[in-house]
Protein backbone atom coordinates (compact mmCIF):
# COMPACT_ATOMS: atom_id res chain seq x y z
CA UNK A 1 0.00 0.00 0.00
CA UNK A 2 2.75 2.30 0.75
CA UNK A 3 4.16 1.58 -2.97
CA UNK A 4 0.37 2.88 -4.38
CA UNK A 5 1.23 5.97 -2.37
CA UNK A 6 4.41 6.87 -3.40
CA UNK A 7 3.36 6.42 -7.49
CA UNK A 8 1.10 8.63 -6.84
CA UNK A 9 3.06 11.09 -5.44
CA UNK A 10 5.19 10.17 -8.15
CA UNK A 11 2.68 10.75 -10.92
CA UNK A 12 1.52 14.53 -9.46
CA UNK A 13 5.07 15.75 -9.46
CA UNK A 14 5.56 14.43 -12.65
CA UNK A 15 2.43 15.91 -14.10
CA UNK A 16 3.60 19.45 -12.19
CA UNK A 17 6.68 19.34 -14.30
CA UNK A 18 6.42 22.43 -16.66
CA UNK A 19 3.51 23.81 -14.26
CA UNK A 20 5.52 25.72 -11.57
CA UNK A 21 3.43 28.50 -11.50
CA UNK A 22 -0.23 27.16 -11.92
CA UNK A 23 -0.97 28.31 -8.50
CA UNK A 24 -0.04 31.87 -9.64
CA UNK A 25 -3.50 32.17 -10.86
CA UNK A 26 -6.34 33.04 -8.76
CA UNK A 27 -8.52 30.53 -10.15
CA UNK A 28 -6.14 28.02 -9.52
CA UNK A 29 -5.83 29.04 -6.02
CA UNK A 30 -10.03 29.02 -5.46
CA UNK A 31 -9.26 25.15 -6.71
CA UNK A 32 -6.46 24.40 -4.51
CA UNK A 33 -8.81 25.50 -2.10
CA UNK A 34 -11.62 23.43 -2.29
CA UNK A 35 -9.43 20.58 -3.01
CA UNK A 36 -8.04 21.28 0.53
CA UNK A 37 -11.63 21.27 1.53
CA UNK A 38 -12.81 18.14 -0.08
CA UNK A 39 -9.67 16.47 0.93
CA UNK A 40 -10.06 17.40 4.88
CA UNK A 41 -13.42 16.41 4.50
CA UNK A 42 -13.05 12.62 2.83
CA UNK A 43 -10.31 12.47 4.97
CA UNK A 44 -12.12 12.93 8.29
CA UNK A 45 -15.13 10.99 7.07
CA UNK A 46 -12.93 7.61 6.37
CA UNK A 47 -10.77 8.02 9.43
CA UNK A 48 -13.59 8.22 11.88
CA UNK A 49 -15.39 5.35 9.95
CA UNK A 50 -12.60 2.78 9.65
CA UNK A 51 -9.85 4.02 11.57
CA UNK A 52 -7.11 3.51 9.22
CA UNK A 53 -4.76 5.96 7.59
CA UNK A 54 -3.98 4.46 4.63
CA UNK A 55 -7.73 4.33 3.73
CA UNK A 56 -8.72 8.10 4.97
CA UNK A 57 -5.69 9.55 2.38
CA UNK A 58 -7.23 7.59 -0.61
CA UNK A 59 -10.84 8.44 0.34
CA UNK A 60 -9.43 12.56 0.87
CA UNK A 61 -7.60 11.92 -2.38
CA UNK A 62 -10.41 10.66 -4.33
CA UNK A 63 -12.92 13.06 -2.91
CA UNK A 64 -10.77 16.49 -3.69
CA UNK A 65 -10.49 14.34 -7.77
CA UNK A 66 -14.16 14.25 -7.68
CA UNK A 67 -14.97 17.75 -6.78
CA UNK A 68 -12.47 18.89 -9.15
CA UNK A 69 -13.93 16.85 -12.52
CA UNK A 70 -17.16 17.53 -11.11
CA UNK A 71 -16.60 21.40 -11.10
CA UNK A 72 -15.34 20.87 -14.37
CA UNK A 73 -17.96 18.69 -15.44
CA UNK A 74 -20.64 21.17 -14.69
CA UNK A 75 -18.37 24.54 -15.78
CA UNK A 76 -18.62 22.75 -19.26
CA UNK A 77 -22.31 21.99 -18.98
CA UNK A 78 -22.79 25.60 -18.28
CA UNK A 79 -20.65 26.53 -21.28
CA UNK A 80 -17.51 27.15 -20.18
CA UNK A 81 -14.34 25.76 -20.82
CA UNK A 82 -13.23 22.36 -19.05
CA UNK A 83 -9.65 23.12 -17.59
CA UNK A 84 -7.38 19.94 -16.91
CA UNK A 85 -5.04 22.54 -14.98
CA UNK A 86 -7.86 23.21 -12.49
CA UNK A 87 -8.63 19.70 -11.99
CA UNK A 88 -4.56 18.98 -11.10
CA UNK A 89 -5.15 22.61 -8.82
CA UNK A 90 -7.57 20.80 -7.32
CA UNK A 91 -6.04 17.62 -6.74
CA UNK A 92 -2.76 19.23 -5.46
CA UNK A 93 -5.02 20.93 -2.90
CA UNK A 94 -6.04 17.29 -1.95
CA UNK A 95 -2.64 15.86 -2.00
CA UNK A 96 -0.89 18.46 0.37
CA UNK A 97 -3.89 17.99 3.01
CA UNK A 98 -3.96 14.24 2.86
CA UNK A 99 -0.40 13.86 3.18
CA UNK A 100 -0.30 16.72 5.99
CA UNK A 101 -3.21 15.48 8.07
CA UNK A 102 -1.34 12.42 8.93
CA UNK A 103 1.79 14.15 10.51
CA UNK A 104 -0.30 15.47 13.11
CA UNK A 105 -2.11 13.09 14.27
CA UNK A 106 -1.44 11.64 17.53
CA UNK A 107 -0.34 8.05 17.72
CA UNK A 108 -2.61 5.93 19.56
CA UNK A 109 -0.82 4.08 22.89
CA UNK A 110 0.32 0.76 21.59
CA UNK A 111 0.38 -0.61 25.22
CA UNK A 112 -3.54 -1.09 25.25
Amino acid sequence: MKNLIHIIIFMFGISMLGQTFILQERDKQLHFAAGSFAGVLGYSWSYHRYHNKTKAIITGLCTSLVAGVAKEVYDNYQGGIFDKRDILATGMGGVFVTFTIPLFQNKKNRSQ
